[in-house]
């Protein structure tokens, strides 16, 4: 493929993320109080809500990852434009509580056929062993999706309500997400065509259930502390003694952080194996909150760079390192089963690691590090391949 069809495959599949993600995680952030106040609902439902839509997700993972596997991406993604777009439809005519959590639980359908798992799959089914540059050019795009999805959405939301934000979204999804994918993304490799080459083009060997334990229980570390500092940073950092305009200024450093560690990545890091750049992301929190446990609040900026490249790097290794350690043959399914842990502590982490910062305070963060360290600790007892 030229490099000019590699751009163009990379380009679509990353605004195709943006997409998906600034419709979905990033949504909640801006439209959450107003849908509770608009069906006169606590505002703990909502997240509820989407917690719920979490647990679905969690558990149709492993079946969309085979979904992909059989089918190629590029038939996944269509469909989950369209179960994007009927979500988001049924948050615009929702009425109360109860058709408000049916549109979210239909997102929780859309999200594993949708988000980074299928994405990864995706351009693992066309580049194979050799996909890790595509599925960095992803994220770097993707990267974006709050820059671009918060504004929007909250421009939308000052001058029309959140309805017509929720309905501008499956817009897109019925017009710009088809254009890319269909457009753009060519058809993936059949799993079985995969096995077949495997010698050649990377790891054949099936995985041991230790390393696949292993891995499940670091993307799971990873996925507590993500939503754990998404839920609640700028209460972390006030805790920490920060100001509320230098908390705020401090969290924004996350997304810079971010897409200037997938840019490292994608340069000087990407001739290290996947197995180091996740220890060195692992590393990160823990050493951040280390320093601003020990010296407060004039090192809450350093605290928010280091979780903010963490988060970036790990972001990349959930597609890379399971590449890396077992070749391409079954990614889909096995990327589901391994990011379905995630999704659930993902979904119990905004509200456990709140009553942790209610009753402790700057100490619960703490309680993230040894996470994160936990994580770190597991990836030191998988070995490099030969």
């Amino acid at each position: 493929m030229s490099a000019a069809s590699f751009r163009s495959v990379v380009a679509a599949v990353g605004l195709g993320q943006l997409l998906a993600w600034g419709s979905s995680y990033y949504l909640l952030a801006t439209l959450a109080r107003p849908m509770a106040a608009a069906l006169d609902l606590p505002g703990v439902w909502v997240y509820a809500s989407f917690s719920a839509a979490l647990v679905v997700a969690a558990l149709l993972g492993p079946w969309a990852g085979a979904q992909m596997d059989r089918h190629g991406g590029r038939r996944v993604l269509l469909a989950s434009n369209l179960l994007f777009a009927a979500s988001l439809a049924l948050l615009v005519v929702a009425q109360d509580r109860y058709t408000l959590t049916l549109g979210w639980l239909a997102m929780g359908v859309a999200m594993p056929m949708g988000l980074y798992d299928a994405a990864f799959s995706t351009v693992v089914g066309i580049y194979g062993a050799q996909a890790r540059r595509a599925i960095v050019g992803v994220t770097l795009i993707a990267g974006f999706a709050s820059s671009v999805s918060w504004p929007l959405t909250a421009f939308v939301e000052a001058h029309w309500g959140w309805r017509a934000a929720c309905a501008l979204w499956a817009l897109l999804h019925l017009t710009l997400g088809p254009g890319l994918h269909a457009g753009f993304v060519p058809a993936g490799v059949p799993v079985r065509t995969m096995h077949a080459a495997a010698t050649a083009d990377g790891p054949s060997a099936a995985p041991s259930p230790r390393t696949l334990w292993l891995l499940a229980a670091v993307f799971t570390a990873s996925g507590f502390v993500f939503a754990s500092m998404a839920a609640h940073l700028p209460r972390v950092l006030e805790a920490a003694g920060c100001t509320p305009a230098t908390a705020v200024a401090a969290a924004a450093i996350v997304g810079v952080a971010q897409v200037v560690a997938r840019v490292a990545e994608a340069s000087w890091l990407k001739r290290l194996h996947p197995l180091l750049t996740a220890r060195l992301s692992m590393a990160l929190h823990p050493l951040g909150a280390t320093l601003l446990g020990l010296f407060g609040a004039p090192l809450a900026f350093v605290f928010t760079a280091l979780h903010g490249a963490g988060i970036g790097i790990m972001t990349i290794v959930k597609g890379t390192l399971p590449l890396a350690l077992f070749g391409p043959a079954g990614f889909g399914r096995r990327a589901g089963l391994l990011e379905a842990p995630a999704r659930l502590a993902q979904a119990a982490a905004p509200i456990v690691f709140g009553v942790w910062l209610d009753g402790w305070g700057a100490t619960a963060l703490w309680w993230s590090a040894a996470i994160a360290a936990g994580g770190w600790a597991g990836l030191l007892l998988l070995r490099l391949p030969r």
